[in-house]
């Protein structure tokens, strides 16, 4: 059984479209679902006393066995609302932490996910125990149920500690990495959007990756980088963990240093599932431009990419693109306008490069092989003393190349001047 409270009645698409999604995902089954307009929840149980006499009745009759809320419940409404229905109560961030339990392959992602479950449990630990506080003593005395709580709420924060500790490690060997990458001062593209937008399936098509990919929320959760050429310039693209609506804060902290990955890039490619109903399409793009800001990464440059154009009209695709200006319609799947995003990323890091002329002496073949990474195609012109070479080079990278520039009569490395 889905619940919701709306602050205002809404007409338009369905308000727990995503809540359903997110327990197909769990693999629960939904049997019913309410709603309520109201300002805000009841503080104590979420829903007010006529709505929660309709929900009992409704459990009665689909025999439902669970009810999910489609908001972070207080500790104290999940009591009260399972004492008044007597079933179980969970709210979207226990559906979520599920979810991530069940995806998180890698080592730093278990971690990232069992550290949000102990900070969401830990408020909830008082009621694993009432069983047990029945048995305390009187007025001074410190019963069993008691020292429970106190002993598993002390072994949470110690392992909460622990964990942290760990992440921090596997953090600064991120950082050496993300280090090397900065030091080779290739373009990082990130893939940001709405999970099931199809990222991994844009990075695969654009880069021949082989990640993964599922029609489920949450299908990707750790990063993923690979490179690409285009007119012989490598890039970076990264595939980052999906967002939704009202993503849990735990979770954002949890995962800060991959969605650190989004911060770092030069570039955010805003995917977005083209063929979501609009309000749901508006509800998505919304929601990833709220965590990119609340991650910090509301001032990086942007691109939107509306993806899967290939399952709707193309009259319709044209229409996306004219209403939003600077919007691309593609489709990672069929390949439709993958090459004229590859010219719209190579364009928007052009501004970042300067052109450079430049003589290599033959001794010089190392610096010529990363002269063509960094720097893509490029004019070259073989003379007796070395090669001459019009690039244009990213402009933190210039430097390791100045000692190599013509200028006026064209002095090279050596001195020598140029014919």
């Amino acid at each position: 059984m889905c619940l919701g409270v709306l602050p205002s009645p809404s007409g338009d698409g369905d308000p727990l479209a995503e809540l359903k999604e997110l327990l197909r995902t769990a693999g629960v089954a939904t049997a019913g679902e309410m709603v309520q307009v109201r300002a805000s929840p009841d503080p104590d149980r979420y829903l007010g006393r006529g709505k929660l006499a309709e929900v009992k009745a409704g459990i009665a009759r689909a025999d439902a066995n669970l009810v999910v809320c489609d908001d972070e419940l207080a500790p104290r409404q999940e009591r009260n609302l399972e004492q008044a229905l007597g079933v179980p109560v969970i709210d979207r961030t226990a559906v979520i932490l599920d979810i991530f339990a069940d995806h998180a392959h890698s080592a730093e992602g278990k971690l990232q996910v069992e550290l949000a479950q102990l900070e969401y449990n830990l408020a909830r630990m008082r009621g694993l125990w009432t069983h047990l506080e029945r048995l305390g003593g009187g007025i001074g005395t410190r019963g069993p149920g008691e020292s429970q709580i106190e002993t598993d709420r002390r072994l949470a924060r110690d392992r909460i500690a622990n964990l942290r500790r760990r992440l921090e490690r596997l953090e600064r060997n991120r950082e050496v990495m993300r280090a090397r990458r900065s030091g080779s001062a290739l373009p990082i593209v990130a893939l940001a959007g709405y999970t099931n937008a199809g990222k991994s399936t844009l990075l695969n098509a654009m880069t021949g990756a082989g990640a993964g990919v599922g029609e489920r929320l949450f299908h990707t959760l750790d990063p993923t980088t690979r490179t690409y050429r285009h007119h012989g310039r490598q890039y970076l693209l990264t595939d980052t963990v999906g967002f939704i609506r009202k993503l849990p804060h735990q979770l954002v902290e949890a995962f800060k240093a991959t969605l650190e990955e989004t911060t770092l890039a030069d570039l955010i490619i805003h995917v977005v599932d083209a063929s979501a109903p609009e309000r749901q399409r508006r509800d998505a793009i919304a929601a990833v431009e709220s965590v990119l800001e609340e991650i910090g990464a509301d001032d990086v440059p942007r691109l939107r990419a509306y993806n899967k154009v290939d399952l709707m009209d193309r009259a319709d695709a044209n229409e996306l693109v004219i209403r939003d200006p600077g919007a691309i319609a593609i489709s990672a799947l069929s390949g439709e306008g993958l090459d004229e995003l590859r010219d719209r990323i190579e364009s928007a890091f052009e501004e970042t490069l300067r052109p450079m002329e430049l003589l290599l002496p033959y001794s010089e073949g190392a610096m010529l092989a990363e002269l063509h990474d960094v720097a893509g195609d490029l004019e070259r012109e073989d003379r007796p003393e070395g090669v001459v070479v019009k690039a244009s080079v990213p402009a933190a990278l210039a430097h390791r190349f100045t000692d190599f520039a013509l200028n006026g009569a064209g002095a090279g490395r050596d001195g020598k001047g140029a014919d």
